[in-house]
């Protein structure tokens, strides 16, 4: 009896460090569909765990990803502070909770509640293709045929000018009719000085384009993918002159080259960016161009070429 009882004991002390150690079950990256008035929107979460402690990344429905600094975790909920009160507007929180393999909860601020749920990310992990098509033309320099305004059309400024796709001024994003999941793309683009725009992949992804002197940090300048990748010797962009880019994306593996310049060479795409369509990421997505943040961006010469079967 007593040899058993130790035996006991032994295995309990050799199971505590396993039981200590267990894997959070809010740990791993997580993508949300927000139903709100305007329609939807898409966020995401980056948990990992170090020393006992969540820390927990996070993209709010616009603007960069960034570390949250409340993070509790409370008769198994999570809980986060993702704004804090002000003068004019009650904190916003989320309360979720692990359940199904889901995030599951609320988001509250004040009196108001939105529901959450959270989808693990997928992995996208698959392999380059060997072969691709010829590049073809995803705008014919005539019309915007293959292309429709993103929300109220009487706010679409886009229009064909001397073969040119033009923005005439500040108003609606302008997608892709087409849906594309792995692709190499090829864009020309000119940009006015003090102008900000952006060339979204799969609709989720957005290639920042800003003219010209940018004091934000390098991952949210012109040339980065906004708020996740910094581009390394990226040539500076000169304003009412043709910038060439050159980006192929498989999976999450991104490479982008800019005017001749490898400025992303294979990096991971960690989750979706600012003002993205929507998370599913999964899925194929259109190609967005932002048109509500400035006038007068140029685009010509815009190809699309596909992995052959």
């Amino acid at each position: 009896m007593l040899f058993a009882r130790f035996s006991l004991i032994a295995a309990a002390c050799l199971m505590a460090p396993l039981v200590l150690h267990a894997k959070s079950p809010f740990e791993g990256r997580w993508n949300f569909n927000i139903e709100t008035p305007g329609g939807n929107r898409a966020s995401w979460l980056g948990i990992t765990e170090k020393d006992g402690q969540l820390e927990v990344m996070y993209q709010p429905t616009g603007g960069n990803v960034y570390q949250l600094k409340d993070v509790k975790v409370e008769g198994g909920k999570l809980i986060l502070q993702i704004g804090a009160a002000s003068a004019t507007r009650p904190a916003m929180t989320w309360e979720l909770e692990a359940r199904d393999g889901q995030l599951v909860g609320v988001q509250k601020r004040g009196d108001s509640s939105t529901p959450l749920t959270g989808m693990r990310a997928p992995a996208l992990d698959r392999p380059e293709p060997r072969n691709w098509s010829r590049p073809q033309p995803i705008f014919n320099g005539k019309n915007l045929t293959g292309w429709e305004p993103v929300g109220d059309p009487s706010k679409s400024f886009w229009t064909v000018k001397d073969g040119l796709l033009v923005n005439e001024k500040l108003g609606a994003n302008l997608k892709s009719t087409g849906k594309y999941q792995d692709f190499k793309l090829h864009f020309e683009v000119m940009l006015p000085e003090h102008t900000n725009s952006g060339f979204y992949l799969r609709g989720r992804y957005e290639l920042q384009l800003e003219c010209c002197d940018s004091q934000a940090p390098p991952e949210r300048r012109h040339a980065s993918i906004y708020g996740r990748i910094a581009p390394v010797n990226a040539p500076g962009p000169k304003k009412d002159q043709w910038d060439v880019f050159d980006v192929t994306l498989f999976g999450r593996t991104l490479t982008v080259v800019q005017n001749g310049v490898t400025i992303i060479d294979r990096r991971e795409l960690e989750g979706i960016t600012g003002g993205a369509l929507d998370a599913n990421e999964a899925e194929p997505g259109p190609f967005l161009i932002q048109g509500d943040h400035a006038g007068g961006v140029k685009f010509r010469n815009i190809t699309v070429s596909l992995p052959r079967k």
